[in-house]
């Protein structure tokens, strides 16, 4: 899972960072409320985020180039 981001383009990265956004929020309001199932899924979310933004951050500074 790690790994999975690195093939994806700057749009895509854009788009899956939104998503990984509204998951991470879902899930802080489940926590909230006490219906979180996993809550170290939310580290992992987190996680994810800051890999996503480092790839696009990549993309923005030239280092990383779409093919």
């Amino acid at each position: 899972m790690k790994n999975s981001f690195s093939k994806l383009s700057y749009n895509e990265l854009v788009s899956k960072r939104e998503e990984l956004r509204k998951s991470y929020f879902q899930m802080r309001m489940d926590r909230v409320l006490g219906h979180v199932e996993n809550p170290l899924q939310t580290r992992n979310i987190k996680r994810q985020i800051a890999r996503v933004n480092t790839l696009i951050t990549e993309y923005d500074m030239g280092i990383r180039k779409d093919s």
